[in-house]
């Protein structure tokens, strides 16, 4: 349904970000009087009231290491919240990140760079004053190790560079991540026994009852206009399910879950979401439609979309329907929007009327035509950890310099790209979340999203 153009001017308070870089030697002999040394470089990339983004890049500059423990202490309290590139584990202030998978092997020169979302104090967030690997304070410098009391290891460390992304670690989740479990979390027709629909007439009967329902579609269904969902249902597509000529419309609904369809050829919205709380919008493929892939309005909340591909489409995602409607909306549209393949799409990927905090995360932006992420009237969009190529506008605030929004944007990866237009200040985000290294969404989201992907 359409979203009416942009009119207004909205005044945008503008953030800043902290950047420091130490250089400190992390590293640990692996044989008899084998170099250690390593260059550290710890960046602030994005900060807000009670919590902030770091970057560390871990340069070697000694003999290869294969396994790493690294060590810090945070010297004003501040906490991890989730972390990429590393597990985490802390007691007090004291933090080890011990290198996952695809990053274990450093050979020597070569870097890895991990990250996290921490927490502070609202008053002073100073960087780590040192860091160690593996038990070894670092200088900055190459320095040989004492020789060793036992043999070194009969095989040679590895010669070869780790993987440039690790494989797919982001298995279909089981519910989901981010706004749509919160305010009491989103569960659909829960555990009530399901029902198979294959045409219209029953799929119509089946969304629209005052039930809770679990309702499997089967087959191709065709249709016209929008078929209404009722609160408390999950509609979940078997293997091969299509709806073509119509969309799904939860409107003053709550607790609805939608997963594992094909939409293609809706001649309104494919999902439109108003009035409604606690939707979730999960591996879709979706094509070819007259409007919105996914549009969000009218003060709906709690929303996640996630690992959905659209291809072949104009208009992807709206949040907020109408320069006018800040009243119902401010304060609401608070969705999450992970793991999204915006496969060619042009436009609204997603736009952003009026909600504040809403989260883009770990989505790959693929030949957008037009403009990926856009922020208007005072909204405040968290723009991390996505993989933008080919993509010439990947977000940016407001339309021509008026109608400005926010944009806080960090650990993005860029291929092809322009660098996005990012200022102001987003509300932080209030629940944990697993990252995936931005380097490897595309691989992750390529393998995962859309149709097809699950079972459940």
């Amino acid at each position: 349904m359409k979203g009416n153009p942009t009119r207004r001017r909205v005044v945008a308070v503008l953030g800043t970000a902290l950047t420091v870089t130490l250089v400190t030697g992390v590293l640990t002999a692996v044989s008899a009087q084998a170099a250690a040394g390593c260059q550290v470089t710890y960046t602030t990339t994005g900060q807000w009231p009670g919590g902030f983004t770091a970057n560390i890049s871990i340069r070697n500059l000694g003999d290869p290491v294969d396994g790493w423990r690294f060590g810090w202490t945070f010297p004003a309290g501040q906490t991890i919240t989730n972390a990429w590139g590393f597990t985490a584990s802390a007691t007090g202030g004291t933090v080890t990140a011990t290198n996952v998978g695809y990053n274990a092997a450093l050979p020597t020169n070569a870097s890895t760079d991990i990250g996290f979302n921490g927490t502070w104090n609202n008053v002073t967030n100073p960087a780590p004053a040192a860091f160690t690997l593996n038990g070894t304070t670092c200088t900055g410098t190459v320095n040989p190790t004492p020789p060793a009391t036992t043999p070194p290891p009969t095989s040679a460390p590895p010669t070869t560079p780790p993987p440039t992304t690790p494989p797919p670690t982001s298995p279909p989740s089981a519910g989901p991540i981010g706004w749509a479990a919160q305010g009491g979390g989103t569960t659909g027709g829960g555990n009530t026994a399901p029902t198979t629909v294959d045409n219209l007439s029953a799929l119509r009967a089946a969304a629209a009852s005052t039930a809770a329902a679990v309702i499997r579609v089967s087959g191709t269904i065709s249709c016209t206009g929008m078929l209404n969902v009722r609160s408390n249902k999950t509609i979940v597509g078997n293997a091969g399910a299509t709806i073509v000529g119509c969309g799904l419309n939860i409107s003053g609904s709550t607790n609805v879950i939608v997963r594992n369809l094909t939409f293609r050829g809706w001649n309104d919205d494919a999902i439109n979401i108003q009035a409604s709380s606690r939707v979730w919008i999960d591996h879709l493929t979706l094509s070819n439609g007259a409007d919105g892939a996914i549009d969000i309005k009218e003060g709906s909340d709690y929303v996640t979309v996630s690992w959905n591909r659209i291809f072949d489409h104009h208009k992807a995602l709206l949040l907020g329907h109408d320069d006018d409607n800040g009243a119902q909306d401010r304060g609401k549209l608070r969705v999450t929007y992970h793991h999204n393949w915006f496969d060619g799409t042009v436009t609204r990927n997603p736009m952003v009327r009026f909600g504040n905090p809403v989260h883009v995360f770990n989505n790959y932006y693929d030949g957008v035509a037009s403009y990926g992420v856009r922020s208007l009237l005072g909204a405040g969009v968290l723009v991390e950890g996505n993989y933008f190529e080919n993509t010439k506008d990947p977000f940016h605030r407001g339309v021509d310099g008026t109608l400005l929004g926010n944009i806080v944007a960090r650990n993005n990866t860029f291929v092809g790209s322009g660098s996005g237009t990012a200022g102001g200040g987003v509300a932080a985000i209030p629940y944990t979340y697993p990252m995936d290294p931005p380097g490897s969404v595309k691989s992750i989201v390529q393998a995962g999203a859309g149709a097809g992907r699950v079972t459940a």
